[in-house]
């Protein structure tokens, strides 16, 4: 019995495979790069970043925690409900609350601070977390 192999239909299945992955990778990026959060400060009541969003990203809110660089949970929290996504990059600063039973910060604090673009159903979409001192 002779056993012969297909060569070219392999390379050819191959190649497809491989155009449409990089294709996939290139639409995926930049619908990714197209939703992004950054952090430019931290008081001891709000927290203020840029962002930017697609329309489509589903992005309902900012909310963001302060906590000490070491502690187990949050000192404050705040949502900003008011979110603009069109692509454009924007500013919003976030109301912050004491939390429950966090421990409280003061300004001149080193303090660790995390920030999100979050959907309707709790979900973050992206976020950042940075270490600012309180000011």
């Amino acid at each position: 019995m002779v056993t012969t192999r297909n060569r070219g239909r392999s390379a050819g299945i191959t190649t497809a495979f491989a155009a449409l992955s990089a294709v996939g990778v290139l639409c995926a990026g930049s619908a990714f790069a197209a939703t992004s959060i950054d952090i430019q400060n931290a008081g001891s009541d709000t927290v203020g970043v840029n962002y930017a969003c697609e329309s489509g990203a589903g992005v309902s809110s900012v909310q963001a925690m302060v906590g000490g660089t070491n502690a187990d949970k949050p000192s404050s929290t705040g949502t900003q409900m008011a979110v603009t996504c069109d692509g454009s990059q924007h500013s919003a600063t976030i109301p912050m609350s004491p939390a429950a039973d966090g421990t409280p910060v003061q300004s001149g604090d080193q303090v660790q601070v995390r920030v999100a673009l979050v959907d309707s159903g709790g979900t973050v979409v992206t976020g950042q977390a940075k270490a600012f001192t309180l000011q």
